[in-house]
């Protein structure tokens, strides 16, 4: 376990995406694995975390994109994956999905257990848990086949 952030409120959101920005960048891996229920907020706590990394862009699902990119304060690439839709792993091969997870750059998956042969050995996971009707706890954690 790397670390715990309870989210109290939604105003509590912005300090918990600076905490997570620092858990990621210390972990040095870029490709992190978002679960939790529908609703939870995972999208939510992506587009936090975007703000903190400095992206300009609208930060939305790409629930029917399946990917979306953004760029952070610095002109890197980050990635927002959406597979709650996805039909097959071969979907995702067709976009190109494992060139991504591969690029170095930070991708961020939402509903990764969609296209588990895909992914990397070594990858953070980010499970969202509803505590009540604002609150949240955020769990991160290394995972590794």
């Amino acid at each position: 376990m790397l670390a715990d952030i309870d989210i109290p409120t939604l105003a509590a959101l912005p300090a918990a995406a600076q905490e997570l920005k620092a858990i990621l960048a210390a972990a040095g891996c870029p490709v992190v694995l978002l679960e939790g229920e529908m609703g939870a907020g995972k999208t939510t706590l992506i587009k936090a975390l975007c703000a903190v990394l400095g992206v300009q862009d609208d930060v939305s699902s790409p629930t029917f994109s399946l990917v979306n990119e953004y760029r952070d304060a610095l002109g890197r690439p980050i990635y927002h994956f959406d597979f709650y839709r996805i039909d097959s792993v071969d979907e995702a091969l067709r976009i190109g999905a494992q060139e991504y997870f591969d690029s170095g750059y930070l991708c961020l998956i939402e509903w990764p257990s969609r296209v588990g042969p895909l992914l990397p050995p070594d990858r953070l996971l980010v499970t969202v848990d509803v505590t009540g009707p604002e609150s949240r706890r955020v769990r991160v954690q290394r995972e590794a086949d």
